[in-house]
């Protein structure tokens, strides 16, 4: 049975309409209100909405300038600082397509999200790995210059053309390209209460870079939409320096992953907060051992929300309905979920496939040259996660594991299929298979095993992978196996590499 969206449900996109516009909706209202504090060991860099917005409407001026046109796409190379956010913005101020990627890509992953988008620009901070080519590169020194630029006018149109184009580990084990319209912030909306309970006077403070969607949605955009102040720490700081931060700048709402919060947690003593309201989670399953400790810590609640780069958040907890114990929350108010077996939605207390209605405004376009495995995510009207649950008669979800062998490094999903293609161009390695284990409670990361006549240095490996993969995608140990385990047809069991590591480390 489909959870049913109740009759204050999110009205339509107005059109026309601009994603950049909607952001900074509020910036001339709140002019002189601080936007956003980069958070430093020592001291803060501060800018308001007018500066704010006067940066990304003088970026959008100098990207048309180098002959850019609306619908072309712009690649961007950026490292985690503020340039991300605002050539993001400028971007899409323009009627341009930025393409966000993460900073820890290989030139030959880069190489090939080149090949597949077809940029007109690349926007490329030093030091960031980027192949050579015929496409034009802009760097930090120019994108700077662009600032000051007269303001450009924000390009309205149709709000199902496509804003940004945003990279995701795909189930084919290559990562896909997932297409985004400009009403997806519109759909954001509906997280506001849903999970945030976010106010125009909150601080709301982000542990992740800038250049992650996790951050560019939840710690920036959403705060801006909402008139709110956004703080993001520098990423050198430690997880023991942030609770200290926290209490410095009078933080209301904080935002990580679980693993975060556990070392902030680990890492102590921790001073008072009196200004925190709650904390948000997402990217990865949030424990009740977890969430009890935060509580007992700071005397606040953590919100749990679940999604996907395809559809960003749209299952969670808020301030005004939490989450039952070892629940995900419920469908966002607005949201149409429902629970998937082989014949479309099945009836309460059922497991089966989460799934999302093809018409939620929040739901990406499509995958990008890729028709046919869109269309493969649908069952009917429906949008199959890849993740299984159950839903109670008051809508509250449980969380059943992944319906397949996806990974979670970290918040980021990744393939294993596309480690395990890398691995095996390894010379000495016959077969690879990479799964992610837990080690210790909420702490999951990827191993892999593989056969070979020999034992192969690890440091050998390590090389080899960190020469191909993104940091977060390559394993953090390597295993020789004599043989992996395989069902009666011969297929890889990556589930069954848990009890194996288990006992190879006297944890059986």
């Amino acid at each position: 049975m489909a959870h049913k969206p109740p009759a204050t449900a999110l009205p339509p996109c107005p059109a026309p309409f601009n994603m950049a516009a909607h952001v900074l909706g509020q910036a001339e209202r709140l002019a002189d209100k601080i936007a956003l504090v980069v958070l430093k060991s020592s001291g803060a860099q501060r800018w308001s909405y007018a500066k704010l917005r006067r940066a990304v409407l003088g970026t959008a001026t100098g990207l048309i300038e180098t002959g850019l046109k609306p619908g072309d796409r712009v690649v961007l190379r950026l490292g985690n600082k503020v340039d991300f956010p605002i050539a993001f913005l400028g971007a899409i101020t323009a009627g341009l397509v930025p393409v966000p990627t993460s900073a820890q890509l290989t030139e030959t992953e880069v190489a090939s999200i080149l090949a597949e988008v077809k940029p007109r620009l690349v926007l490329r901070e030093t030091g960031i790995a980027c192949p050579e080519s015929s496409i034009r590169v802009i760097g930090e020194a120019e994108l700077w210059q662009m600032r000051s630029l007269p303001s450009y006018e924000f390009q309205i149109g149709d709000p199902e053309r496509t804003a940004y184009i945003i990279y995701t580990s795909g189930t084919s084990g290559r990562s896909r390209g997932v297409i985004h319209a400009h009403r997806a912030i519109w759909a954001r909306q509906m997280m506001m209460e849903g999970w945030y309970g976010i106010r125009e006077g909150d601080r709301m403070m982000h542990a992740g870079a800038f250049n992650w969607s996790f951050t560019l949605g939840t710690g920036l955009m959403d705060p801006w939409t909402n008139g709110a102040t956004a703080l993001i720490p520098e990423q050198d700081l430690s997880p023991a320096q942030l609770p200290i931060l926290m209490k410095r700048h009078d933080v209301t709402i904080f935002a990580a992953v679980p693993g975060l919060y556990r070392k902030m947690l680990d890492a102590g003593p921790w001073p008072g907060m009196p200004h925190l309201r709650h904390g948000l989670v997402a990217g990865e399953k949030l424990s009740d051992a977890l969430r009890a400790r935060w509580r007992d810590q700071t005397g606040c609640d953590l919100h749990e929300a679940f999604g996907m780069s395809e559809c960003s958040t749209f299952i969670s907890g808020s301030p005004n309905s939490p989450a039952l114990a070892g629940g995900l929350g419920r469908p966002q108010p607005g949201r149409c979920v429902a629970i998937i077996g082989k014949n479309g939605p099945v009836p309460v207390g059922t497991p089966g496939i989460i799934g999302i209605h093809r018409d939620d405004p929040g739901l990406m376009l499509g995958y990008l040259n890729a028709p046919e495995e869109t269309e493969a995510r649908f069952s009917g009207d429906w949008f199959l996660t890849g993740d299984q649950g159950v839903m109670d008669e008051q809508g509250e979800m449980a969380y059943l594991g992944r319906a397949d062998d996806m990974m979670n490094a970290g918040g980021f999903r990744v393939s294993p299929l596309e480690v395990e293609t890398v691995l095996n161009e390894y010379p000495e390695i016959e077969q690879a298979v990479v799964t992610d284990i837990e080690v210790k409670q909420d702490t999951r990361v990827i191993m892999a095993f593989y056969k070979a006549s020999r034992p192969i240095s690890e440091t050998k490996l390590a090389g080899f992978a960190a020469a191909r993969l993104a940091r977060y995608k390559q394993p953090r140990g390597f295993v020789r196996l004599d043989a992996l385990p395989t069902g009666p047809n011969g297929k890889l069991l990556r589930r069954a590499l848990q009890p194996i590591y288990e006992a190879l480390n006297g944890q059986a």
